[in-house]
């Protein structure tokens, strides 16, 4: 790997986390990077993200369960977003003996909701009302033509879309929402945080190589690798994730890759693994210099990832209210709608908080159903383009460049 690469990481660090008073390195780290993910101790994958797997696949079945109206209930979804050991929620035996759940780790982050569970809270029980509302607004009048002030259904091209009575679909603006709320906030606010990487002891053991009881990794190694998780969990193959970036999820992959494809956006996918495995490596190697610099550049581009996505979704929203095409407008809005939402849990490594606070984000999406009382049936352009370019300021990139991705 090229000097000048290194060069530009480190540089990145001191921007990020150095002091006026610092004496900042622009050498290159003293490691070998390998070639992939992998990483080994005595002949063993110290790589293990089992449990951030397991939650993307349970959330995969819930998303499946929204609309299967033959067969779920609102006691059958919420007992699969809230998943108890050994309740036979889901298909994949695996996951009903798993102790882990989506619920739980919703809004559940160490920086930002330890000190805030009253918010936490408030943030599980607006995904729990989604669930209610698609199975009393929405299921009730599956074969119902949706219109303004009542829920049904909406066409969109082949497609059919159902709609609440302001025009939200609820699984969309749940899975866009749980990308924040669950990917982005674990893995930004929680694994990569230094207030986890650094708690007591974990300099310490990951110094001296003391692994967690019964395995090969340290808990730091660990840490990382659960964030890592949250994006490459159900990957192809793991080690090598880019070649099916896009493929493997509906969640951060799967809007990674279509961000990817866009020709102001193609070199976020390799941006984002290089961080993850450089950090890895440093991590063995010791670094915690250069794996906080590798941290920040995950952070910075997660969060400008949903940021680039919530103004898409608008700005496509935003064309097809214009041309009368209802179905692929609110599907668009409530796609918007949800990764709008997901910006409160992006992280400013400028601040050590949120690019967006709760109110910023609370008023977005105020504003999105607040042109009149029927919600998405009378949200007006200017109002998408007004909370377009709000999004877009806080970042490098116009809303003509997001609006123009995939």
């Amino acid at each position: 790997m090229k000097k000048s690469f290194f060069t530009a990481i480190i540089l990145s660090l001191i921007l990020v986390s150095c002091s006026e008073d610092d004496a900042p390195s622009t050498q290159p780290p003293n490691f070998a990077t390998p070639a992939d993910y992998t990483f080994e101790r005595d002949g063993q994958s110290t790589v293990n993200f089992t449990g951030q797997t397991t939650r993307i696949l349970m959330a995969e079945e819930v998303l499946n369960a929204f609309t299967d109206f033959e067969n779920t209930t609102e006691l059958s979804l919420q007992a699969m977003y809230d998943h108890q050991e050994g309740n036979t929620n889901f298909t994949n035996e695996n996951l009903n003996a798993s102790d882990k759940s989506v619920r739980g780790k919703t809004a559940a982050s160490q920086d930002y909701f330890s000190a805030n569970t009253t918010e936490s809270a408030a943030i599980k029980a607006l995904f729990d009302s989604y669930i209610s509302g698609q199975i009393n607004e929405v299921f009730p009048n599956q074969n119902v033509l949706a219109t303004a002030g009542s829920a049904g259904q909406l066409g969109d091209g082949a497609k059919t879309r159902y709609v609440n009575n302001q025009g939200l679909v609820y699984t969309q603006i749940f899975a866009k929402s749980l990308i924040g709320s669950l990917m982005a906030d674990q893995m930004l606010n929680n694994y990569l945080s230094t207030s986890v990487l650094d708690a007591p002891n974990k300099v310490e053991d990951n110094n001296n190589g003391v692994t967690e009881e019964g395995e090969v990794f340290t808990t730091m190694e660990h840490n990382w690798d659960e964030a890592y998780g949250y994006l490459y969990g159900t990957s192809v193959d793991p080690a090598n994730p880019n070649a099916t970036i896009g493929k493997d999820d509906s969640f951060l992959n799967n809007y990674l890759g279509t961000v990817n494809e866009d020709p102001d956006f193609s070199t976020f996918a390799a941006d984002i693994f290089d961080a993850f495995k450089l950090g890895r490596a440093a991590i063995v190697a010791k670094d915690y210099t250069v794996r906080d610099a590798q941290a920040a550049i995950i952070r910075q581009k997660i969060s400008e990832l949903m940021a680039i996505r919530a103004v898409y979704y608008l700005q496509q929203g935003k064309n097809l209210l214009t041309n009368g095409d209802f179905g692929g407008a609110f599907q668009n809005l409530s796609e918007g709608y949800g990764f709008v939402f997901s910006l409160r849990f992006s992280r400013n490594n400028n601040t050590g908080t949120t690019f967006f606070t709760k109110s910023e984000v609370n008023g977005f999406t105020s504003s999105l159903l607040g042109d009149g009382p029927n919600g998405f049936w009378d949200l007006k352009p200017a109002t998408i383009d007004r909370i377009s370019e709000a999004i877009a300021a806080k970042f490098d990139f116009t809303v003509s460049q997001a609006a123009s991705a995939n």
